[in-house]
């Protein structure tokens, strides 16, 4: 019997689809918990969907995971890791009556003891630091008078950034004094309404809703300037131990802080020993993705985050060592190692629909490997009506601001 892996998801994310189909291909029986609509139903390889619902999320997972019974989840979002982790604690209080869920999100992800440092930046570097890798000086910082003694100690620019955010989202580089306490204020205080509303709406993520609505605040962290270039690891591994790994430079990125849409395949030997050291030290299972800036005079490797679930480029297989799905699959299944044919001998790949929507004269989408799923046509569909949606919107946006300028110059 086909083991089963359950994909959990709060967010509409591509990248979530074209793992469930990776998986798939790998031997894996797939279902889903992610919002409706959600770009998975297009893959043809889910069994079961179980629609997740933002007002009532560990809910929601909770019923996934005792109708799919599975024997693997892999949470596609920052967002379904929390939900996971407090799903656990919920659960673990229940008693002999949580026990199945416990055990499923347990053998998944790993340590419970461990979950609080997955999302809590600076707790995290500090694990880092006791294992022995390089990652920079990192503090949370809870007002702007914190923010100016971390200032004065650890000079400019400096990096802010706040817990539980991904793709770039709640990162800001501060080169001024000024520019520092400007960003804090914007990263600590609740979501705009509107922000939290376009999201839900265009995006279908409804992750800023309750936020939003319920006034939270962030959590914000200070970390040190490394002046370099970024790049990043993603890992398959099984009760502490790192099975299969990707290591990537990034070329090109959507925005300055945000997601890559271009990577270049690389060997680094203290990227990989880091992933190694984390992955021992936190007992993980599963996929996890660390960040790194790579030193522009040493080349040093800095381990700057974690993100504790799938990245967008979990399901690429490139041979031996390096297919995440196969790797899981027989840690799983018990059974010997089967890879799937590599996707390109080409160490540059464009990401799709990253790149596409970066810039659709890009060279990168003819000279590196655009990575492009022509095998399941709806689901490239889908993802160009969702990017059409999006340029409508954003489209009447800039309407309504030349008008809203051309107001102005009237007055």
């Amino acid at each position: 019997m086909r083991p089963t892996v359950l994909i959990a998801t709060a967010a509409c994310w591509f990248p979530t689809a074209r793992l469930a189909v990776a998986m798939a291909n790998a031997g894996f029986t797939v279902d889903a918990a992610c919002p409706a609509n959600h770009t998975l139903v297009k893959t043809g390889v889910v069994r079961r969907i179980y629609t997740h619902r933002a007002l009532s999320p560990l809910r929601s997972l909770s019923d996934a995971i005792i109708g799919s019974k599975p024997d693997l989840v892999v949470p596609g979002d920052d967002l379904a890791t929390q939900h996971l982790h407090v799903l656990h604690e919920q659960e673990l209080r229940k008693g002999a009556e949580g026990t199945d869920v416990c055990r499923a999100i347990e053998s998944s992800l790993g340590g419970p003891e461990n979950f609080a440092a997955l999302y809590a930046r600076t707790r995290f570097i500090s694990v880092a630091h006791e294992v022995g890798v390089r990652a920079p000086k990192t503090e949370v910082v809870a007002s702007a008078d914190d923010l100016r003694k971390w200032i004065t100690q650890a000079g400019l620019p400096t990096v802010l950034k706040t817990d539980g955010s991904s793709g770039g989202d709640g990162v800001r580089v501060a080169r001024s004094l000024d520019d520092a306490e400007r960003a804090f204020r914007v990263l600590q205080a609740p979501p705009l309404l509107a922000r939290a509303a376009k999201r839900a709406l265009l995006d279908r993520d409804l992750r800023l809703v309750r936020p939003s609505l319920l006034r939270h605040r962030s959590t914000v962290n200070a970390q040190t300037f490394v002046n370099g270039h970024e790049a990043n690891s993603t890992v398959a591994c099984w009760k502490g131990e790192v099975l299969a790994s990707l290591h990537f430079e990034v070329i090109h990125k959507a925005a300055s802080s945000g997601h890559a849409t271009v990577v270049r395949l690389i060997e680094n030997s203290e990227m990989h020993a880091a992933a190694e050291k984390i992955v021992r030290r936190l007992n993980l299972s599963g996929i996890h993705g660390f960040d790194f800036m790579l030193d522009a005079e040493t080349g040093g490797a800095y381990l700057i985050e974690i993100n504790p679930r799938l990245t967008q480029v979990a399901h690429l297989t490139l041979g031996l060592g390096r297919d995440l799905p196969a790797a899981l699959y027989s840690a799983v299944s018990g059974t010997a190692v089967h890879l799937a044919p590599k996707a390109t001998e080409n160490h540059t790949i464009a990401l799709f629909p990253q790149e596409w929507i970066r810039d659709p004269d890009s060279t990168f989408l003819q000279s590196a490997y655009h990575d492009v799923p022509w095998d399941k046509p709806e689901l490239i569909r889908a993802c160009v009506r969702a990017r059409r949606k999006q340029r409508a919107w954003y489209s009447v946006q800039d309407q309504l601001q030349a008008f809203s300028l051309t107001r102005l110059h009237r007055l």
